[in-house]
């Protein structure tokens, strides 16, 4: 019978390509160890520590994760394990369903991992963000001023910054997915869409207009959800003034106080930069790395981002108004040596906007590279971009 190896297997499901290829095989044996910890606040953060060959020390740690993925088999461990470095991918309390996620939580496991390493005799600990995570390792070292080093890589300005340039102003009505105001419409051949593969052209002007729509959407969404997190708290203080004899009214407070409203979000794949490439160009192609492969089935489609929240994880996550994981907030109190590794043909995120987070950076040693050509997930570029992150670090962190 053939020997299995649960480390192999065949091609991961889309959405998931942070996993390592054949090609991200780095050529040596690097060490795997489960890790499960338990965070201060009684959380399980759950991960892989991946360690340099037998016989090979290590001083620094790297430790990556993200609000909802499964960064224990991210594609940066192999490598920077066999470039000598211990590195902790994980999970955070999060994992694979957000519908939740406190980013104020997310900071604690992150702050749990570091602890750990420290504990194991790591020297230093540098913190890995790529994608959505870029905000996190942000967030956790500026609030907990953890980490002696940040490295982002295919970094995004915030999850909610993300939402506010994906999200479809034109929805009418947020109980019906097909409620739509023409004007507003990406997907409307009125406003210059054209059925996939063609390319768009979208006035700038109206696009200008989409973009304030879609702040405005965004904005009505935290009205709704700061409303039921208003409610609960004032039935919460009124709960307190009754007297559990009269059961019926505390009853009733009771419920109220503890309610949590879920809001259901359509419509969360339409930025106009998808289908039209002369929107801050770079040299990404049509299309985005969430669309199967077209954007309007993606809009409406099965899935999509944020597509269920509660109300809280509406607002600490994906709202780009009021997310406190936002590199705009956060990397000015980021002053630790910092790298920003840039895919030029990232569908998702733009180059002024890798530009404005390294410009941003508190740091007064900050590292910034472009990767030609290399999309999102550094399919193709894994190897060249860790092999620039292992030699930014060895003249950091030896």
């Amino acid at each position: 019978m053939q020997e299995l190896d649960t480390h192999l297997g065949g091609r991961r499901p889309f959405g998931l390509s942070y996993w390592p290829l054949p090609q991200d095989n780095p050529g040596v044996e690097v060490r795997r160890e489960s890790i499960r910890l338990v965070s201060p606040d009684g959380a399980l953060v759950r991960g892989i520590l991946w360690t340099p060959p037998v016989g090979t020390p290590w001083k620094t740690a790297v430790i990556l994760s993200h609000p909802r993925g499964d960064f224990s088999v991210h594609y940066a461990c192999p490598l920077l394990a066999a470039a000598g470095y211990a590195v902790l991918g994980f999970g955070t309390r999060y994992m694979n369903n957000d519908t939740d996620c406190l980013h104020e939580s997310c900071i604690i496991d992150v702050q749990t991992a570091h602890d750990e390493m420290k504990r194991r005799g790591a020297e230093a600990v540098v913190l890995l963000g790529n994608s959505g995570g870029g905000s996190l390792m942000a967030m956790a070292q500026a609030q907990l001023g953890i980490g002696d080093g940040w490295i982002g890589m295919a970094a995004h300005p915030g999850e909610g910054v993300f939402m506010l340039q994906v999200i479809d102003p034109s929805v009418a009505d947020e109980n019906d997915p097909f409620a739509t105001i023409a004007a507003l419409d990406m997907y409307n051949p009125d406003n210059g869409w054209r059925p996939w593969p063609e390319p768009c052209e979208y006035d700038p002007a109206w696009l200008v207009t989409y973009r304030a729509a879609q702040v405005a959407r965004v904005a009505r969404l935290d009205a709704v959800a700061n409303a039921s997190i208003a409610d609960a708290a004032a039935a919460g203080a009124s709960l307190r003034g009754i007297d559990r004899s009269d059961i019926g009214a505390w009853r009733e407070q009771r419920r109220r106080a503890v309610f949590t409203r879920y809001l259901t979000i359509y419509r969360t794949l339409a930025d106009p930069a998808y289908l039209d490439l002369s929107i801050d160009p770079d040299d990404r192609p049509m299309g985005s790395l969430f669309a199967f492969p077209d954007p309007f089935d993606a809009n409406y489609g099965r899935g999509g981002l944020a597509r269920t929240m509660t109300a809280r994880g509406w607002l600490s996550t994906w709202s780009g108004l009021s997310s406190h994981a936002k590199l705009a907030d956060t990397m000015p109190q980021v002053n630790v040596p910092t790298i920003l590794v840039h895919p030029t043909a990232d569908t998702e995120i733009r180059l002024w906007q890798a530009k404005e987070i390294v410009d941003n950076a508190g740091a007064a040693d900050v590292t910034y590279v472009e990767l030609k050509g290399a999309p999102h997930y550094l399919e193709g570029h894994r190897p060249e971009a860790l092999a620039v992150v292992a030699d930014w670090l060895a003249k950091r962190f030896p």
